[in-house]
């Protein structure tokens, strides 16, 4: 992550990161160690990393007297990020298209998000088609469609009202036939509490591997950062639902729950693929998970 987006995914966990900081620069006794248990708790960080990070501060303090300020925040930091490489490595973009279907509850970004995937694969050369899946909401279409005006990407969409998966099909044919590399799908939201809703994006996977074997290759689920724990239960949901391959984690700036996305990723061992906040294209990257460990505690690149 480049340096200007490091330090405002630092400033974006705020409150926390300043006082974690300021706790494991001091001595990690039995008080320290229990307000900082407390602090990565209220992060939603979960139990088991929590337990670690807490004891490889306490590991460092106790065996590198000569750099103890800086040894206690170095391995807790690299605690934090030990617990995210227990994700799977993600896919190569080796099909083309390659299909990308984005999911989640409404308010999440994923609108957005699919726009700044195409912007972002743009930067690489490569070539995308946009599917605005989500006929349910007609500001979604409006907006996706803004955005491919914006970045020169074409979009696939339907009447308001329309099957989202005939949609779906559409994109992903029309991708196959011009040759792009990328057919990114902006799906309806879905309650993960609605069984109906989550049977009909059952359907739109069986729609879009129709219209292309081996498709979708990617499901990533958009959850907004700012819920904390309760993205644990989503992610649970439609990954039974649907089997997700990875996640994307927006509105990251102004979050004191940075955690839940190590929880998220110890609980269903699914990488994180990308990681947002604001809104410019540029301001979706791709995840770092040192540069965010080092960032919710504070420390510098």
């Amino acid at each position: 992550m480049a340096g200007g987006f490091f330090e405002r995914l630092k400033a974006g966990f705020g409150r926390t990161a300043e006082v974690v900081a300021n706790l494991l620069a001091r001595p990690i006794d039995g008080q320290t160690t229990e307000q900082l248990r407390e602090r990565l708790i209220a992060a939603d960080f979960g139990l088991t990393t929590t337990n670690e990070v807490v004891a490889a501060a306490q590991a460092a303090w106790k065996n590198e007297s000569t750099i103890r300020h800086a040894g206690a925040a170095e391995a807790a930091a690299i605690a934090i990020e030990q617990a995210l490489g227990s994700a799977k490595t993600l896919h190569t973009y080796t099909a083309k298209p390659t299909v990308i279907m984005l999911l989640g509850v409404n308010g999440a970004g994923k609108t957005t998000t699919a726009a700044k995937l195409s912007w972002h694969f743009q930067q690489q050369g490569r070539t995308s088609l946009l599917g605005a899946c989500d006929t349910f909401r007609a500001a979604a279409g409006e907006q996706l469609a803004a955005w491919a005006a914006r970045l020169d990407v074409e979009v696939v969409g339907g009447a308001a009202g329309a099957d989202p998966a005939a949609v779906a099909f559409d994109t992903v044919k029309a991708a196959a036939a011009r040759g792009v590399d990328f057919a990114i799908l902006d799906t309806a939201g879905r309650l993960h509490t609605k069984t109906h809703l989550l049977e009909e994006l059952r359907k739109v996977v069986r729609v879009i591997a129709k219209a292309l074997p081996g498709a979708p290759h990617e499901k990533w689920l958009v959850i907004d950062g700012s819920l904390g724990a309760n993205s644990i239960e989503q992610a649970k949901v439609f990954h039974e639902a649907v089997g997700l391959t990875g996640l994307i984690v927006t509105k990251l700036d102004g979050t004191a729950k940075g955690g839940a996305l190590v929880a998220v990723v110890r609980e269903l061992g699914l990488p994180v693929c990308f990681i947002g906040m604001g809104e410019k294209p540029e301001d979706l990257q791709p995840f770092n998970a040192k540069a965010y460990a080092r960032s919710v505690l504070g420390l510098s690149a």
